[in-house]
């Protein structure tokens, strides 16, 4: 993807600069976003010693990955850009990386414990969301969990730091109602959706306020989540 390709090498400061209006750091959300991924891995007893296998759809350059190779034996990821695949290969070279044409994931059926796509429906078609959901489910193996994480259209400084960001001028960005039904559309059972980021701090408190307050539509992200039925 030729808008992706063009910031391959800058990814970091250029969303940096979309957020600098709230005070924070890039880091601050990697570190939340990872600590949901690795919430969901660790209640579902994942072990990364038993070679728990992980595939992050539209990758990027990896941002996440090295701070999750202690809760996956096995990390993977595609993207339809090439200049950001590049970069996460010289970036993680101890994970497995593919350049993905279109919609269609470059891994055979049942491969996964885990798929996610974090941050990436909102730059897909609407028409497509339901063939990316397909694929996902597709590459996880039965009771695998196929995760959305994606940006709430209901908070305001959300939707400021998408206008923002030059990649995101195009953005769709879709609700975690509609993060369910594409779920379920899917096929995927058990679908569940939180939001969090709902405060500007780490801490344990801050964590609970997100469990106690996740079903509100206030925090600045949702997480999406549905299981591929046991019996596919």
């Amino acid at each position: 993807m030729q808008t992706f390709d063009q910031y391959g090498h800058n990814y970091k400061e250029v969303v940096q600069r979309s957020i600098d209006f709230v005070g924070l750091q890039y880091d601050f959300f990697v570190k939340a976003k990872t600590r949901i991924i690795k919430q969901l891995a660790a209640a579902r007893h994942l072990d990364p010693a038993a070679g728990a296998k992980l595939l992050d759809v539209g990758c990027g350059v990896g941002g996440l990955h090295g701070t999750l190779a202690d809760t996956f034996g096995r990390i993977c990821g595609v993207d339809v850009s090439e200049k950001s695949i590049e970069v996460a290969r010289v970036r993680n070279p101890r994970f497995e990386y593919r350049v993905m044409t279109g919609n269609n994931i470059p891994y055979p059926a049942g491969v996964f414990e885990m798929a996610t796509a974090i941050n990436v429906l909102h730059h897909v078609d609407p028409t497509s969301w339901q063939l990316v959901l397909l694929e996902l489910k597709r590459v996880v193996r039965p009771n695998g969990l196929v995760c959305v994480i994606e940006h709430n259209p209901f908070n305001p400084l959300t939707r400021l730091a998408v206008l923002r960001c030059p990649f995101d001028k195009d953005a769709h960005l879709l609700r975690a109602a509609q993060a369910r039904r594409l779920l379920e559309g899917a096929g995927l059972t058990n679908v569940r959706s939180s939001h969090f980021l709902l405060t500007p701090f780490s801490s344990g408190a801050a964590h609970r306020v997100e469990q106690w307050f996740g079903r509100l539509p206030v925090g600045a992200q949702y997480v999406a989540t549905g299981e591929r039925p046991i019996d596919e």
